[in-house]
């Protein structure tokens, strides 16, 4: 049975916005007065809502001007975590640097240690109320990564965990395997460890259909580009979509990503010119991190050279126990907007289609017909008004495929 919800003073569709590059506001493809007509858990019709009242089932009306917009897609988290790591953070304050934390034993390391300790239940119970608040923010699509486990039960477990949680978890969750996170303790030598993975891991993730994405974190201190490469190139070869931590603190990341045809280059930080360009020229969309940024104290990604060199550039959270904490996207991105001087167009599109597209995902992040009914509203009548509050106004309704949340 067809549904027409609405009136919305006005609908963000960003229906024809592009995939790539630098966006003015008039990309958007606002709608005035606009309505949507859904059928089980996709859009029918987006048009006039006074024109479309006699073409639906039933009418859900909604009272008082609202901005309505596509779900919110989180391509990039670690939400699967034990413990935490404010030790770490108040390091960093002191000036403590990441890396040198990371040798200490602490970082990453810490998060191991206290995941591998925590029951099912317990990782479950976290990653259930991450993911809970997040679509409560409006983000209906989220992807989780593993990597706090670096060994086979583990790594199995936190991904068991993430397919265990999609049963009871609203938001779709869209699991990645980055078991090659640091070379775990156990192991002397990083392409030991790697081979290990290629040849006992990621089988069995394809035996249990457990993910069909798998990530590398590429850094000196994690691993070499000589290395990963070869990792990568093996997993790419299984079947799996591609997807990479690059340029966090050292160029070379990004390289592999474009090389192998990565679905998305995840930090960027340090991408030079010679990064910008050679993302800019492939279709893996560049991902932006600010809440790495805002919680190690280091530059933003360098989103407008980004943009205005014609890559397709998304924005994520990286909400995670150790740089990442925050976890909010909306705010998170309304920073980054005004430090990198981005448009709402791209913004918004970063949060939506675009991060849809890091995902290889394209039936979401669109206002359109065919696509999946995952919308929010926001209690305004004026778009300008959801990065104006720099993320604190939240939407106060969230349909998650046609069913309102």
């Amino acid at each position: 049975m067809s549904k027409l919800i609405g009136p919305f003073k006005e609908i963000i569709t960003l229906a024809s916005t592009s995939e790539k590059g630098a966006l003015g506001d008039s990309k958007l493809d606002i709608l005035k007065n606009g309505g949507v007509i859904i059928d089980g858990e996709n859009i029918l019709q987006v048009d006039d809502f006074d024109r479309l009242k006699s073409e639906a089932d039933e009418l859900i009306r909604v009272e008082g001007d609202h901005v309505l917009m596509p779900g919110l897609i989180d391509c990039h988290t670690h939400l699967v975590w034990g413990g935490t790591r404010a030790r770490d953070y108040t390091l960093r304050m002191s000036g403590e640097s990441y890396e040198l934390i990371l040798e200490q034993g602490g970082g990453i390391f810490d998060s191991v240690t206290k995941t591998r300790g925590a029951s099912f239940e317990e990782l479950k119970e976290g990653l259930m109320r991450r993911a809970n608040r997040h679509l409560k923010d409006g983000v209906t699509t989220i992807e989780v990564k593993s990597g706090y486990g670096l060994d086979l039960e583990n790594e199995i477990k936190i991904l068991e965990v993430i397919k265990n949680s999609k049963l009871d978890v609203k938001a779709d969750l869209i699991s990645t395997c980055l078991a090659a996170h640091v070379c775990p303790k156990e192991f002397d030598d990083k392409q030991e460890f790697l081979r290990y993975l290629e040849s006992e891991l990621l089988p069995q993730l394809l035996a249990k259909d457990l993910t069909r994405r798998v990530d590398i974190f590429v850094e000196p201190s994690a691993f070499p580009m000589e290395i990963a490469k070869e990792y990568m190139l093996a997993a790419k070869n299984l079947g799996f979509d591609l997807t990479v931590h690059a340029d966090q603190f050292h160029t070379g990341g990004s390289k592999i990503a474009v090389e192998l045809g990565a679905k998305s280059a995840d930090h960027l930080e340090a991408s030079t010119d010679n990064e910008v360009e050679l993302l800019a020229k492939s279709e893996t969309v560049a991902v932006a991190l600010p809440g790495a940024s805002l919680g190690l104290g280091m530059n933003f990604t360098p989103a407008r050279k980004l943009l205005d060199a014609g890559a397709s550039l998304a924005i994520s959270t990286d909400w995670n126990p150790g740089s990442g904490p925050m976890g909010d996207l909306l705010v998170q991105a309304s920073i980054l907007g005004i430090y990198e001087k981005l448009s709402t167009a791209e913004i918004l599109s970063g949060i939506t289609f675009r991060a849809a597209k890091a995902l290889g995902l394209n039936d979401r992040g669109r206002i359109a017909e065919g696509m999946i009914a995952d919308m929010i509203a926001f209690p305004i009548g004026d778009y300008q008004e959801i990065l104006y509050n720099q993320g604190k106004l939240k939407p106060d309704m969230v349909w998650k495929n046609g069913n309102l949340v």
